[in-house]
């Protein structure tokens, strides 16, 4: 069944997303202020979610609106501007039967590596992770079927950072306590996404990364030694807590299989990929 979504956002990720189901026969509308370079078979809107006089050409309703607009700096008011005023704005102004909001796993305050999923307590106590808690609650406050995808840390095509690191000897980890991290890969994160639009109903909250949450050592001396870099460091000064572990059980429950399961598949696929460009991406 053709859907008629709304893409509201459209950097790497709302740009992967909307390639994905444009290709798959669905109708896609793509927000963004200035919408050129958009997949091919994706209609443009222009508009800025903070003026809520741009949003009122938007032609509804809609199957679902996917909110994956990103802060455009690290201050506060940036992420207000996204998580409260622009979501607010948003659902103001179109009408739509389901609302996903990408979201993130700074929600989850633990740092003692312990296991957490869509049940933990989110009790974030920097303002990146409260705000973005708080778009989820207007969310669910204005839409009954609001759902929150909270993705882990985005790599991919054009996120390639910590390639560029490992290839020039920029690694460094934290040894005691093992500090874990949590990814996802941008295409897996689409996948989900569009994955979770089919779905004929939604958890409040779902998980969004991979199979494997990695200690910062080992993740690390795998992509030195997969890119040809110098081993990683110790990272000098008092250590950080040993971060989370995030579980993807209720997303794989739902029935979504990762192309990219591992950081070894998509660190992997990443690095083969520049080595057949000559160079980096």
């Amino acid at each position: 069944m053709s859907l008629r979504v709304l893409i509201a956002g459209c950097g790497s990720l709302g740009s992967a997303l909307a390639a994905r189901l444009a290709g798959e026969g669905h109708e896609v509308v793509a927000l963004r202020r200035r919408p050129e370079a958009l997949p091919p078979g994706v209609r443009p809107f222009a508009a800025d979610l903070g003026d809520a006089a741009s949003l009122r050409g938007l032609a509804g309703p809609f199957a679902a609106v996917v909110y994956a607009a990103a802060p455009g700096g690290r201050e506060e008011a940036a992420y207000r501007a996204v998580y409260e005023t622009g979501v607010a704005n948003l659902l103001a102004a179109v009408r739509c039967a389901r609302f996903l909001l990408v979201s993130s796993t700074s929600v989850y305050a633990q740092d003692a590596g312990e296991w957490v999923d869509e049940r933990s307590p989110a009790e974030p106590r920097a303002f990146t992770g409260r705000t973005v808690l708080a778009g989820e609650a207007l969310a669910r406050e204005r839409h009954s079927a609001a759902c929150a995808v909270r993705l882990g840390g985005l790599y991919g095509p054009r996120r390639t950072r910590l390639l560029r690191a490992a290839r020039t000897g920029g690694l460094a980890y934290q040894a005691a306590p093992p500090r874990y991290t949590n990814r996802i890969h941008r295409d897996d994160a689409a996948g989900a996404l569009a994955h979770l639009l089919r779905r004929p109903s939604l958890e409040p909250v779902y998980v969004g990364v991979d199979c494997e949450p990695a200690a910062e050592e080992p993740f690390q001396r795998w992509l030195a030694a997969r890119v040809g870099g110098a081993p990683p460091r110790l990272r000098a000064g008092a250590p950080e807590g040993a971060g989370k572990r995030c579980s993807n059980r209720l997303l794989l429950a739902s029935g979504y299989r990762f192309r990219f399961p591992t950081f070894r598949e998509g660190y992997g696929a990443l690095a083969a990929a520049e080595r057949e460009d000559g160079g980096c991406a």
